[in-house]
C-alpha cells in the first residue's frame, strides 16, 4: 500500500520508531478533541499507517473496524476502546500472562 507518509518518518513518529496506541494517541488533543465521534476521526485519519510491530504496518481504519463505541467522551475512553479493538482484531501479539484476551473494559 502507498502510505500518505512513512510510518517511521518524522511526520509519523517524531524521529523515533513508535507503535500502535502511541501513534493513534498523538493524533488527538485530549482537551480539545473530546467528545469525539469515531467515524469522523476515521474519515480524517483512516489511511494513516499504524506500526503494529517491527514488521507489520496497517491503515488505522483496519484497527477501527473493531472499535465498538461510536463516540468517546474522553481520551481514556478512546484508549480503552482502541485497546479492546486491537485485542479483538489480533493486532497485539502480547497478552499478559493470565489475562483474558476476550475481556472488554468496563
Amino acid at each position: 500500500m502507498d502510505w500518505p507518509h512513512d510510518p517511521d518518518g518524522e511526520e509519523a513518529s517524531e524521529g523515533m520508531r513508535k507503535f500502535d496506541m502511541r501513534i493513534i494517541a498523538d493524533k488527538v488533543d485530549d482537551e480539545e478533541d473530546f467528545p469525539m465521534k469515531r467515524d469522523e476521526f476515521v474519515a480524517e485519519h483512516g489511511d494513516d499507517p499504524i506500526r503494529i510491530n517491527y514488521k507489520r504496518v496497517v491503515p488505522m481504519r483496519e484497527i477501527f473496524e473493531y472499535v465498538e463505541p461510536e463516540e468517546f467522551e474522553t481520551i481514556l475512553d478512546m484508549h480503552k476502546a482502541v485497546g479492546d479493538a486491537m485485542r479483538a482484531g489480533d493486532f497485539w501479539e502480547y497478552h499478559p500472562k493470565g489475562a483474558d484476551p476476550e475481556k472488554k473494559h468496563a
